[in-house]
C-alpha cells in the first residue's frame, strides 16, 4: 500500500517537470538565429539571470501551493533508493528527474545565448538558473506530502552538471545524447501522469567520429536505456528494463537536409520505432 501511495504522489509529479523538459525542448529546437553585434555585459548577465530565476521560482510557488500542498506540512526528508524494485516508479523517476534539469539547463541556455550571452556564460548562468528553480522545487517537495528526497536533489545535480557539459563543449554533443522517448500506445498515453510509456536513454551517435564520418555507419547510433512498467497500476507486475539497441541516426538526416531546428529537436526526443532493440 504504502509503494502504492508514493507511486501516485510521484505520478502527480511527473506532468510538471515532463512539461518543463519539454518546453526547454522546444527552445533548443526555436532558438533566434544570427550572431550578436555585441555581448551582454556581466551585469547584465547576472540581472537578467536573476529575473529567470525568479520567475521561475514564483511560477513553482504558486503552482505548487495550489497543486502540491506546499507548506502545509512540517519538513520532511528521505532516502528513496535509486533503482531497486521497491524505489518510487523503479528509478525511471530518478532519470526523469535527470532529463529536466539536463533539459532545462541547457534550453536555459540556448535563450540566454539568444540575449547575447557568451556561450560559455550562457552554459553556465543556465545550468545555475536551472539548478536553483529546481532545487527550490525539491525544497518545496519538503513542505509538503511528497517529502525531500535526497537522490531526487543528486538526480538534478547530475543532469545540470551533463547540461552544462554538453551546452559548453559541442564536441560532446556531436557524439553522444540523452533522449527521452514517449510511447504512442493510445490506452497509456498520458504524458501528465506516470512513467508507464516513457523510456530514458543515451544514443552514440557514430557520424560524430571522424573514423565513422564518411562511411555508411554514419547514418547509425548506439543505444543504451532504461524503463519501468506496471508502477502506476496494481493489477501489473512491476517491471525494471535495461536495453541496448542500433538506432537509425534521423537527427543527422534531418540536419543534413536542412532541417536544424528539427534536429536540435530530436537530439532530446527518440521517436519511437526507430531502433532495432536487443533486451531478454
Amino acid at each position: 500500500m504504502r509503494q502504492e501511495m508514493t507511486s501516485a504522489l510521484y505520478r502527480k509529479g511527473f506532468g510538471f517537470r515532463q512539461v518543463l523538459a519539454f518546453i526547454a525542448i522546444l527552445v533548443l529546437g526555436s532558438g533566434a538565429e544570427g550572431a550578436c553585434r555585441q555581448p551582454l555585459e556581466q551585469d547584465q548577465q547576472v540581472r537578467r539571470t536573476l529575473a529567470v530565476t525568479t520567475t521561475g521560482v514564483g511560477v513553482i510557488t504558486a503552482w505548487g501551493i495550489v497543486n502540491w500542498d506546499y507548506f502545509t506540512e512540517k519538513p520532511t526528508a528521505s532516502s528513496e533508493g535509486w533503482f531497486g524494485q521497491e524505489s518510487p516508479e523503479g528509478g525511471a523517476d530518478k532519470l526523469g528527474h535527470m532529463f529536466t534539469t539536463y533539459a532545462t539547463s541547457q534550453g536555459v541556455a540556448s535563450l540566454f545565448e539568444d540575449w547575447c550571452f557568451p556561450r560559455k556564460d550562457a552554459a553556465l548562468y543556465g545550468t545555475l538558473s536551472s539548478l536553483a528553480i529546481l532545487s527550490y522545487m525539491e525544497l518545496g517537495d519538503a513542505f509538503s506530502s511528497y517529502g525531500f528526497s535526497y537522490e531526487d536533489f543528486l538526480a538534478n545535480a547530475i543532469g545540470g552538471l551533463a547540461g552544462y557539459y554538453r551546452y559548453r563543449y559541442p564536441e560532446w554533443a556531436s557524439k553522444v545524447d540523452f533522449r527521452w522517448e514517449v510511447g504512442l500506445e493510445p490506452e497509456q498515453f498520458d504524458i501528465t501522469t506516470d512513467y508507464d510509456n516513457s523510456k530514458y536513454l543515451l544514443a552514440l551517435k557514430l557520424n560524430g567520429f571522424s573514423a565513422f564520418r564518411d562511411s555508411f555507419l554514419r547514418h547509425f547510433e548506439l543505444h543504451a536505456g532504461y524503463y519501468s512498467r506496471g508502477y502506476s497500476d496494481t493489477d501489473d507486475p512491476d517491471e525494471r528494463n535495461l536495453y541496448i539497441a542500433i538506432g537509425l541516426n534521423i537527427t543527422d538526416l534531418f540536419r543534413r537536409n536542412g532541417y536544424d531546428k528539427t534536429a536540435t529537436f530530436l537530439n532530446y526526443y527518440q521517436p519511437p520505432f526507430t531502433y532495432f532493440p536487443i533486451e531478454e
